[in-house]
């Protein structure tokens, strides 16, 4: 189990700095599909790098057309779908906001787990889900009260992205293909459907120097490392458990938000009381952690 802990610290770590990199990204005048295809372009050539120094990239030669299906259907939701949907709510939404909402995710990945794997759904996970999603309400304070007909268009987009995260980090559990080789399929799918699009959209474009260290960030720091961290984290805990550390992430990406965007007000007294109420689930879930009463499997 320390050893889901720490890979869901890698990811936590590196998710929080995702909501500052693509505001920064989509500021620069490109829009979703641009900055997933650029950030794919980074995340693909690294994961293939990597599978080729560990020698992981020779597990390909045992996989049958199935299991690339099955693969590459794993990955929609969690890479293509999530991604897409998050850029285009993160266009219309403050940073923040948007990350934030998106963060209905690891709620719908312990209900996922409940219907797809049979994890048991108790009554301390359920208590613990809820306070640390009302610590994320808190965070979001009277933002996510006075919405427009724009701002429910980019919160319709960042629930649907929440969905479709959910349900990828579910089926990462239940397919039990070789992580790092996954996320290279996952992410060399996604490169080559926003390749399409784009060209379809008015062609690709090259980024200047600073704009590819923006891309290559948040293609290899926000996508291919913390994805398969997390997915990593799943296979050794309970989904639960982990699934409820992330709600630490949408504190930090305010603190990173606040330091590189240079939103001055968005460290505030909502987001220091949201931060407790968040940190109290955690401590709900994990208290007496041996003593389980429901026994579950770590």
């Amino acid at each position: 189990m320390k050893k889901a802990y720490f890979f869901a610290v890698v990811s936590i770590f590196f998710w929080s700095t995702m909501a500052t990199a693509a505001k920064l990204l989509l500021n620069s005048g490109y829009n979703g599909f641009g900055v997933l295809w650029a950030s794919m372009l980074f995340a693909g050539v690294f994961l293939v790098l990597v599978n080729v120094f560990n020698g992981k990239i020779n597990l390909i030669k045992g996989y049958k057309l199935k299991d690339f299906l099955i693969s590459v259907l794993i990955g929609l939701p969690g890479i293509f779908i999530y991604n897409s949907l998050y850029y285009l709510g993160a266009d219309i939404l403050p940073a923040s906001q948007a990350f934030i909402v998106n963060y209905m995710w690891p709620i719908m990945s312990v209900v996922f787990a409940c219907v797809i794997l049979k994890e048991k759904m108790s009554f301390k996970k359920g208590v613990a889900i809820a306070v640390s999603f009302l610590g994320v309400g808190i965070v979001a304070g009277k933002d996510i009260a006075s919405f427009n007909h724009n701002t429910l268009l980019g919160l319709g987009y960042c629930l649907l992205g929440a969905v479709s995260y959910g349900l990828f980090t579910v089926l990462n559990k239940k397919f039990h293909y070789d992580k790092l080789v996954s996320m290279m399929i996952n992410c060399l799918v996604t490169l080559g459907l926003t390749t399409v699009i784009n060209l379809i959209n008015g062609g690709l474009f090259v980024p200047s120097l600073t704009e590819a260290i923006g891309f290559a960030w948040n293609g290899i720091f926000t996508v291919a490392v913390p994805c398969t961290a997390w997915a990593l984290a799943l296979d050794s805990g309970n989904t639960a458990k982990i699934s409820n550390l992330a709600y630490i992430t949408p504190f930090l990406s305010l603190v990173w938000s606040w330091l590189i965007l240079g939103d001055k007000g968005i460290i505030n007294s909502n987001s220091i009381i949201g931060l407790c109420v968040i940190v109290s689930g955690i401590f709900i879930q994990l208290i007496k952690f041996k003593k389980h009463e429901d026994k579950e499997k770590i």
